[in-house]
Parts: C-alpha cells; structure tokens; sequence
C-alpha cells in the first residue's frame, strides 16, 4: 500500500510531500527528528510547564510509540480507497462527530442583549446566545461602523494559555484592559488582539467564552471572596485562580468522560452553532465567513473550518502538527481539552484540517513552538498539501513557517488578514 500511495503522489506531482511524510515517520521512530526545544516555554503555555521533558515516559515510550506507529488513520483521504472527495468528507466528518460524543438538537440562538457600545469606528455589543437547551454562551459581537451593505465576518477563537478567568477578552482591546490581558497581549498577539483589529479592517467579528474559560470557568470560593468582578482582581489574584482553574481540567475532563461526554465535544458545538447565530445577524453576509484562532483558538479553527462549509476560508495558528511524534515529549505542554479519545484511530490532526477541502485553508506556523516536535509541523502540512492536492485543490492551501517562537505576531496577522481579504470580500 505504501508504493501504490507514493505512485499516486508522484502522478499528481506531490512525490516530495508524501516522501517528506514517510521521511519524518522513520525519522522519528529512529529518533534522528528529535531537536531539542528552544530555552524558556513558549508565550501561550502556562508558565510552569517549562519542558517537553516532562512528557517522556522512559522506558515505556518505547512500547508505546509502538503502538501509535501501528495507527495508518483508516480514514485519511490519502488512503488509496478514497477518490471522491466529497464522499471522504462525509464519512470523515461522521467520524468526527461520532468521537467528540456530544451533538445536542439544535436551538433557536434566541439572544439576548446585554450591553453596546458605540466606539468610534464600531460598535461592541456583549450579548448571550443559546448553543443547547442547557447553555447560554457570553459572547461579544463586534461590527464596523458604516456599513451599506452585508459583511464578510470572521469567527474569532481565543487561546488557552494557562488563562481561565478571561477567555474572549484576549484577543479585544477595551482600550483599557486588565493588567494581566495587557500582559497577554503583548505575550501572545504582538499588542494587537485580533477581534479588534480585524473589525477595524472591515470584518464583523463574533468571539465567544469556551467552556471553561472567562464567564464559563470554575468558580471558585475565591472568586466569591474577590466579588467575582474581575476588573477588581490584581495580576497576583489572577495568577493564583488560574492555577486553581488549571488544577480542575483534570477533573471536568475525567467528569465529562463519566458523563458519556467529552470537553473537546462541547468546546466544538458551541463554535458551530456560534456560526448559527452569526448567520442570522442582518450585519453579515452568511457566504462570506471565516474563522481564525492560534494556539487552543488554532485547535477550534481546524475543527470548525474541517466541520462546517459555511466557513469560507480558515487560518489555524500556532496549532498543527502530526501526532504520533508528539508522544516523545510533546503530550505534557498540551492541554487535556486537546485530547480526543478515539479520533486517532481513525484521522491525524492535519486529516481534521484537510476535511475542508477544496475550500481555502492557511496553516501558519513558528518554528521555534516548543509545544510541537518541527518533524511534526512540517510533515502535517506536507500532508494537508497531498490532500489539498488529491482533491484538486492544491493553489488553496497555504503554509507559512515564521522564525518566531508560539506567538500571532503583527507579521504572521497582516499575511493571514491580507489573505482573508483576497478571499471573503473579493
């Protein structure tokens, strides 16, 4: 089956990109891809989670990497039974479903207005919307100022970085922020949330809480104690209940799996049926939507964009690689709601990303990301272009390598936002 997949690459002129694949494969297994991380965590990792040592299991890793190299992801489309791309989607995205184990009715939206704000060039308006019968999600919705007709808009998804008490106030400038949000955004975004300077460029922009995070995280007898007003917190309070916050991943990830659920299944239902809601906005013209988010936010734009056509064209930030060399020493600087159990019996993250095609797709990555082994970034976008490729589609993904470290710089936003614009308002 090996030769047959490489005589097909080669016919649709990608020889390179699966060779690099299987290349990166053995190179991993024999340990000859194993660099050792850049000093000092990357920006959007929780402070103490300063090596990929941690994640090495020694004398088991062996056995286990046996294991996942066994795995030839049954449903990628580069499986010689595959041809039809429009059939690999279905089936792949049945799949997806299937394992996130959480796919509630769908619910009328029904939002609710809390708060707007005229800012000069666009309005913010903080609202809540219903993703199930169960939850009301907190949400902002940005939208320009002027505007005569229908615009394109941009999903907005925000990052973990070890922060539970904001979530959608990462990537938006309030103008004045919160000391700990001014730090993040220099850490993590170069100084420039995305949400605001995407809606200043002409974008209705909507960014949502996900479980866990912001308004949805776990309160605590401490938030209690500080009045739960979190403009009133100080840099050492919000540093202290994020670490209480992390210490409960563990327990909503396990208490979800108990409850025949999982946190990945809700975090991606609540992205999708943000975009039910978007569509429904007299400010946005539902064929031009995008999506867009680095780190976590990168994670739920590769599901989002790999789930649902209505998203036009998807950039996934600072989060792609293969999986099976993340073993080594990768799996710790993770967090749990970036464990699905069962999708990798069956697809390869970049087979997640792929399931998008032919639709436009951008993979922006850092080489220096200690959060991924470079053999895995490289090899996952060589296989997203065989896809993309194999479907036809090969001049609508893109890749970009930046010499940076886990970060969104101004450079890495002006290249994805100069491609949304040739894409959603062309």
């Amino acid at each position: 089956m090996k030769s047959d997949r490489r005589e097909f690459l080669e016919s649709l002129g990608v020889a390179a990109l699966g060779g690099l694949l299987l290349d990166r494969a053995n190179a991993v297994v024999h340990g000859a891809a194993q660099s050792s991380p850049p000093s000092g965590p990357p920006a959007d990792l929780p402070r103490d989670l300063l090596g990929a040592e941690q994640a090495n299991l020694g004398t088991l890793y062996p056995e286990v990497f046996k294991l996942a190299e066994r795995n030839r992801y049954a449903l990628s489309f580069l499986e010689d039974d595959y041809r039809d791309v429009d059939e690999w989607k279905r089936q792949a995205r049945a799949k997806v479903f299937e394992t996130l184990l959480y796919r509630p009715e769908p619910v009328d939206p029904a939002p609710q207005l809390i708060d707007r704000a005229d800012l000069g060039d666009h309005v913010r308006e903080k609202i809540t919307f219903r993703t199930t019968a169960d939850f009301r999600v907190p949400a902002y919705v940005l939208i320009p100022k002027g505007l005569k007709k229908p615009a394109p808009a941009i999903v907005d998804l925000h990052s973990h970085g070890g922060m539970f008490l904001f979530g959608k106030e990462k990537i938006i400038d309030f103008g004045t922020n919160h000391p700990a949000m001014t730090t993040y955004h220099q850490r993590n975004y170069d100084n420039r949330p995305t949400a605001t300077a995407l809606v200043r460029r002409g974008y209705v922009v909507i960014v949502i809480d996900a479980f866990m995070f912001g308004e949805r995280r776990v309160l605590l007898d401490e938030d209690m104690a500080a009045g739960y007003d979190r403009a009133k917190y100080s840099v050492d309070q919000v540093a202290a209940l994020n670490e209480k916050c992390r210490s409960k991943e563990s327990t909503l990830a396990k208490s979800l799996i108990f409850a025949g659920l999982t946190w990945p299944g809700i975090v991606v239902h609540d992205d999708l049926r943000t975009v039910d809601y978007l569509v429904t906005r007299p400010e946005v013209d539902p064929d031009r939507i995008g999506c867009v988010g680095i780190s976590m936010g990168g994670y739920r734009a590769m599901f989002l964009a790999g789930l649902d056509d209505r998203i036009q064209a998807a950039s996934v930030v600072g989060f792609m690689s293969t999986v099976a060399p993340m073993i080594h020493r990768h799996v710790d600087t993770h967090s749990w709601v970036h464990f699905l159990p069962n999708l990798h019996r069956w697809l390869d993250w970049p087979d997640v990303a792929a399931m998008r095609a032919p639709l436009p797709l951008m993979v922006q990555q850092c080489r220096q990301d200690a959060l991924f082994p470079l053999a895995g970034m490289e090899a996952a976008n060589a296989k997203i272009a065989a896809i993309y490729a194999k479907a036809g589609a090969k001049d609508r993904f893109a890749d970009r390598f930046y010499d940076e470290p886990h970060k969104y710089t101004l450079a890495m936003q002006e290249e994805a936002f100069a491609w949304f614009d040739r894409h959603l308002k062309t």
